[in-house]
């Protein structure tokens, strides 16, 4: 998605016309739709505050990239470079995990704000997930409070131990 796609897309779902959205980021109706059909390209600065005018926030987030480690049971586990973290509303969703990760119990529901259903859904997502799983519904910060009662076999635990135990603590 291009900026004039996404800004077109921001003050669409805001429910604001090109007009309402221009008055409010201060500037005319005809700029913006330059900005919005892509003949005209707005500054970073221009850019922030006509999506702040929308209601909508810019924001750089740091890219996770994952590596790809041996486990005993032949299946990988996918580790990132740094925590993942959802916002609140995922991270405390009601989900029903994909087939390919919940194999033994197809359909069964997790609520996310339950301690003990979250404990289950991160056991199963690390040892079964790939990386567009550990993004979809792993946050960094839950699976560290977590981290001392996951199940985990020896080698999932070892790979994710640098990230969630940094401190050196006994893994085992």
């Amino acid at each position: 998605m291009n900026a004039a796609e996404l800004l077109e897309q921001a003050r669409a779902s805001s429910g604001l016309t090109q007009e309402e959205l221009a008055r409010r980021a201060g500037t005319s109706r005809p700029t913006l739709s330059a900005y919005e059909h892509g003949r005209k390209s707005p500054t970073v600065a221009t850019f922030a505050r006509l999506l702040s005018g929308a209601g909508w926030e810019l924001a750089a987030v740091p890219q996770v990239s994952f590596t790809r480690q041996p486990s005993a049971r032949g299946r990988p586990a996918w580790v990132p470079d740094r925590l993942p973290r959802l916002d609140v509303a995922r991270a405390l969703a009601v989900v029903e995990l994909p087939l390919h990760l919940n194999w033994s119990a197809p359909g069964r529901v997790f609520d996310l704000r339950s301690r003990a259903d979250r404990g289950r859904v991160y056991e199963i997502v690390l040892q079964e997930g790939r990386p567009a799983d550990i993004l979809a519904y792993v946050d960094g910060a839950l699976l560290a409070d977590l981290w001392d009662d996951l199940v985990l076999p020896r080698a999932v635990r070892s790979a994710w131990a640098p990230l969630v135990a940094p401190s050196g603590e006994a893994e085992g």
